[in-house]
């Protein structure tokens, strides 16, 4: 077990107990843990643009027609195939609308429609392929990366032997085309731009 993207300087985690040392560490320090490969990766609290992203996509597919029986929720983790401790908490994410009434923590990887990623400013680019990797290993059908960084999105789908076999990519300005279930356009022409980078043209 390690940790990284973080500093804890509370006692070492021991069998059995991650889990447990992920919430002290979220409640002590407000970083977002996440157990992968049984490593505790931490992230930092989002920045204002990032929250604008997540604000901006979650408004879209709130006012949209999603499929019947499923709605779009934050702060929701799914559990990860491959270690009883792991688990992932993407910024947003599609599940049946029965997730609210679940007295678990974890939603079950199957259950997922999307997750979404926003990329934090400081995310390296072998870091953002390990994610991808996570979501493909637990089978989520799609999955939504979206950099401020460089004003660019990357929609992943069709998850086989631990990776996406399709990659769409695009620039903000231009929809993001969801698939089915889904089969509806959302745009990203007002998504924020960190540092005040150029916005690329759209359509």
């Amino acid at each position: 077990m390690s940790v990284s993207s973080g500093t804890w300087n509370g006692p070492p985690p021991r069998s059995g107990n991650l889990r447990e040392l992920a919430e002290s560490i979220e409640e002590a320090t407000g970083l977002r843990a996440q157990i992968v490969g049984g490593k505790l990766v931490m992230s930092p609290t989002p920045r204002g643009k990032h929250a604008g992203v997540v604000k901006r996509l979650r408004r879209q597919l709130e006012g949209m027609v999603l499929p019947d029986g499923l709605d779009v929720y934050e702060v929701s983790s799914i559990a990860l195939p491959d270690d009883p401790d792991d688990y992932v908490t993407p910024d947003l994410i599609v599940l049946p609308t029965e997730w609210e009434d679940d007295d678990d923590w974890l939603a079950a990887s199957e259950d997922t429609a999307l997750a979404v990623e926003v990329i934090s400013s400081s995310e390296k680019s072998r870091g953002i392929r390990d994610k991808a990797d996570w979501y493909a290993v637990a089978r989520v059908p799609l999955l939504l990366v979206i950099d401020p960084r460089k004003a660019t999105w990357a929609l992943h789908s069709r998850p086989d032997n631990g990776t996406y076999q399709d990659v769409l990519p695009g620039k903000f300005g231009e929809s993001v085309p969801l698939p089915e279930p889904f089969g509806i356009d959302v745009g990203t022409g007002d998504f924020p731009v960190y540092g005040g980078g150029a916005r690329p043209a759209g359509d």
